[in-house]
């Protein structure tokens, strides 16, 4: 079988372990493809910085395999992570602001150090929304001030590309690495994913570890893969899982996380499921085209032996989501973050990035920074009553009066969302949500379903994702040709 950078990673590691190709081969070749379509060709701009020691230690984990075997199913792949996560290298961490642009993380995130660990190539480090889509009212998707607009290679400049982890989501869908890892706090990793018609993973919060991401939200951040299979997808997020004692939240996963997700990856993984079919997230959002895709994916799983219980609603969906528990969170997670920078960088708190903008407010604040300006204005101590009351709120609606309340009512394995609808209510829920592709309209614009279930239901959402995936097989990979 002839590789390429579509290839899968169970196909790379069977060529590598039969001698026919190494991981310096693979590595060169997604960096050649990077330098066809990021900054020239159609220009996606998905990459922010590329790793300088990538070749060496693509050849370190090729020596390793001759002399020592591999460490596993990432051993030698390459993989791209946002950079809102840290890396203790030669590469900055910059959450796309201009005012960490000359930032060094003092440390790897435990992200980067599990990937390090299970022998994946880091090749870079991937465009973001600005902050995490946390600066600013109605900032475009896929923009930040230091590496400007990230496109999605289906209709560059034609399509939203999504956010906030679009740079992962276009360099995936582009085939500039085999797997990507993304963030979320709400709707960043599985929005991107549907946008450029790829497997997103959002994990429970407390799977991963949240130590070294620039945070948004205490409550609500995780990091998660994006991947073009199901598969990759589930051997990425096993190497990610795992307590870590300087995270906390992690130990919630004891007992409840995998460091292999595979077995659970199951063809028939849909038979005597009962998936909740939500369409009140409808309203005015799709298309008739669209809306016939929700439908053929619906009838997908019915063929593929789902019972499907149609057009139940979430008690809570309609509530008051406030916007108390970011606001209030941001500011704390920010200055302790910029606190592990080292001492000479000047930036040590959300105040002096405000400053550093206004300082520079022709590059920096093309859509301003209203979010940091509000944020700020809080005490940073989550000691106001506004927070405290707003966040029971959202556990006890999205969970006890939310998601929890539609899987008992109906005895459900899942819910089904269109698209990425519903990530809002999973996302303050902390709950896990799976996204597949499910086809294309007549212009060639991706669409997704989402499956979300209760906390640490990863396993059985991967099976009866991968379960769609293998029955319907609807991913096209997008023409990159300008």
């Amino acid at each position: 079988m002839e590789l390429s950078h579509e290839s899968t990673i169970r196909e790379w590691q069977q060529a590598m372990e039969a001698g026919t190709t190494t991981s310096r081969e693979m590595t060169l070749l997604f960096l050649k493809r990077i330098a066809q379509y990021d900054k020239q060709g159609i220009a996606v701009n998905a990459i922010s910085e590329i790793n300088p020691d990538a070749l060496h230690i693509a050849e370190a984990l090729d020596r390793e395999r001759v002399e020592k075997g591999s460490r596993g199913p990432l051993h030698g792949i390459p993989v791209l992570i946002k950079d809102n996560i840290a890396t203790g290298d030669s590469m900055h961490t910059t959450a796309g602001s201009l005012a960490l642009a000359d930032s060094y993380a003092a440390a790897d995130s435990s992200v980067a150090a599990r990937l390090r660990e299970a022998g994946a190539v880091l090749l870079g480090k991937t465009n973001l929304t600005e902050w995490a889509n946390y600066m600013t009212e109605n900032m475009t998707n896929g923009y930040s001030s230091r590496g400007g607009q990230v496109l999605n290679p289906y209709g560059p400049g034609q399509l939203d590309v999504g956010g906030s982890s679009s740079g992962s989501g276009s360099a995936i869908a582009s085939g500039f690495a085999v797997v990507a890892v993304g963030t979320e706090t709400s709707g960043s990793i599985l929005h991107p994913s549907v946008k450029n018609s790829l497997v997103g993973i959002k994990p429970t919060v407390g799977l991963i570890s949240r130590r070294g991401i620039i945070p948004i939200s205490t409550s609500q951040d995780t990091a998660g893969p994006m991947a073009r299979t199901v598969e990759d997808a589930a051997i990425l997020l096993g190497a990610l899982t795992g307590v870590d004692e300087q995270d906390p939240v992690t130990g919630k996963s004891l007992g409840l996380s995998h460091a292999d997700y595979q077995p659970f990856l199951d063809v028939n993984g849909l038979q005597g499921a009962r998936i909740g079919i939500i369409r009140s997230f409808f309203l005015d959002r799709y298309d008739d085209e669209e809306k016939k895709l929700y439908e053929d994916a619906i009838n997908h799983l019915r063929q593929a032996g789902a019972t499907v219980i149609d057009a139940v609603t979430i008690p809570a969906e309609n509530a008051e989501w406030g916007p108390s528990v970011l606001l209030h969170e941001f500011k704390s997670g920010v200055n302790a973050y910029l606190k592990t920078l080292p001492a000479s960088y000047p930036i040590r708190t959300l105040s002096d990035v405000i400053a550093f903008n206004r300082e520079h407010e022709e590059r920096a604040l093309r859509f301003g920074q209203v979010l940091l300006e509000r944020a700020n204005a809080t005490s940073g101590t989550l000691t106001e009553a506004a927070y405290l009351n707003q966040r029971a709120y959202d556990l006890e609606m999205s969970q006890d009066k939310g998601i929890n309340a539609v899987l008992t009512e109906h005895n459900l394995d899942c819910i089904l969302f269109p698209g990425s609808e519903g990530y809002g209510i999973a996302a303050r829920a902390g709950y896990p949500s799976v996204t597949v592709p499910s086809g294309y309209t007549s212009a060639g614009k991706p669409f997704g379903i989402m499956f979300t279930g209760l906390a640490f239901s990863e396993p059985a959402l991967l099976r009866m994702a991968y379960a769609y995936e293998q029955a319907t097989r609807l991913r096209i990979p997008p023409q990159m040709e300008s």
